[in-house]
């Protein structure tokens, strides 16, 4: 008998990527086979899938993005997603299929859902994005990352986390070096497409005593068309920078950092607590239901992380956060402290977990349909 198949359906951003990914890496553990299910921009974040997994690209498109006759084909390549989708899954005939959220995941789950085949959808904000909101009664199985997440009354989700990939499963609990008078790493990036708003790093450090700024070293995620004026920012205050468009080894720069300052992502949290880091946290103010805001609550409370609303976001009060952290070795060590408590490592294997579960429950029913011979 040949291994299952479980289908993911995503894409979008790395948010919604890196979740999928860490999951494919779990099943292909368990012996299951995988394959993605995305669209162009999505297959853009799935360097990082091991090999084995074959990736299906589908069109699909976004409602809030691109100019009005871009938005008006939606629809149209929407439906020729599904239709593709339809045919995958009358080919394949998968034991599952798992949804990350995004515009991308709409054909493989529209599909799954016409074939009756069993499916979940996992959410990692705190707030439902607008595809898992219109499947959350449509799936035999809903997982949550961020907890508590608002959910629809009636509906039950079980708490898994936000599976992290293997790069950062290896850095788990990795240990975390005091500041002081020594070398420091800060790292700062705005997700997987960079932040205009994190521009205001430099003119922060700006305020912090020359001394300190002597033993830092920044890793600073910028967009191109930004990457020259922050470089000049920090040669003008002598700090050693790092810039580039993208970094492809964040968890090694994580581990390394004494402080992280970054947007509030679902996936960039969940990488947090997996290492165990503090941060200071941007939430994006535009994420759909203010997400980001609601991502971040859980980690502020528990001691983790400071959070500075956008609209807020002065060099005088990030300053005054970033110097709470490598200005003070006692508040450092425990911030690092509550953010690893805070994190669930095993999201993988208990998302994974659920996937087994609802196979299991489908092969049981169906053999209960079967009549005796």
């Amino acid at each position: 008998m040949s291994e299952p198949l479980l289908i993911i359906a995503a894409g979008g951003t790395g948010g919604h990527m890196f979740p999928a990914q860490a999951l494919a890496e779990e099943m292909l553990a368990r012996g299951w086979r995988v394959k993605l299910s995305t669209d162009a921009r999505g297959a853009r974040y799935a360097g990082g899938f091991p090999a084995e997994v074959e990736r299906v690209v589908l069109p699909s498109g976004s409602f809030s993005q691109g100019n009005v006759l871009q938005r008006a084909l939606v629809p149209f390549k929407i439906l020729v997603g599904i239709f593709g989708g339809l045919w995958s899954m009358f080919r394949d005939r998968p034991a599952v299929v798992a949804g990350f959220g995004g515009y991308p995941a709409l054909p493989g789950l529209i599909a799954a859902t016409v074939f009756c085949i069993p499916r979940l959808i996992h959410e990692q904000n705190g707030v439902l994005g607008r595809v898992n909101r219109f499947f959350v009664k449509r799936v035999e199985a809903v997982a949550c990352g961020t907890w508590p997440t608002a959910l629809p009354e009636g509906v039950e989700a079980f708490h898994v986390g936000n599976p992290v990939r293997g790069a950062v499963k290896a850095r788990a609990g990795a240990p975390y070096i005091t500041p002081g008078d020594w070398p420091m790493d800060l790292l700062v990036f705005g997700g997987s497409q960079g932040a205009h708003v994190m521009m205001k790093v430099p003119e922060a450090l700006a305020y912090l005593p020359e001394e300190l700024l002597s033993f830092l070293t920044v890793s600073h995620q910028a967009r191109e068309e930004d990457a020259a004026q922050v470089r000049a920012a920090y040669d003008s205050l002598g700090v050693r920078a790092d810039i580039r468009p993208f970094f492809d080894d964040i968890p090694d720069r994580m581990a390394r950092a004494q402080l992280v300052i970054c947007r509030a992502g679902a996936s960039s949290i969940a990488d947090l607590t997996v290492i165990g880091r503090p941060s200071v946290l941007i939430p994006y103010p535009h994420a759909t239901g203010d997400h980001q805001t609601a991502n971040a609550a859980g980690l502020v409370a528990a001691g983790g992380a400071f959070a500075i609303p956008e609209s807020q976001l002065t060099p005088e009060v990030l300053s005054g956060h970033i110097a709470a952290i490598i200005g003070e070795p006692e508040g450092a060590n425990a911030a690092a402290a509550a953010s690893l408590s805070f994190g669930k490592p095993d999201a993988a294997e208990m998302l994974a977990d659920l996937v087994g579960k609802i196979a299991f429950e489908e092969k049981n029913h169906e053999r209960s349909d079967t009549p005796a011979a």
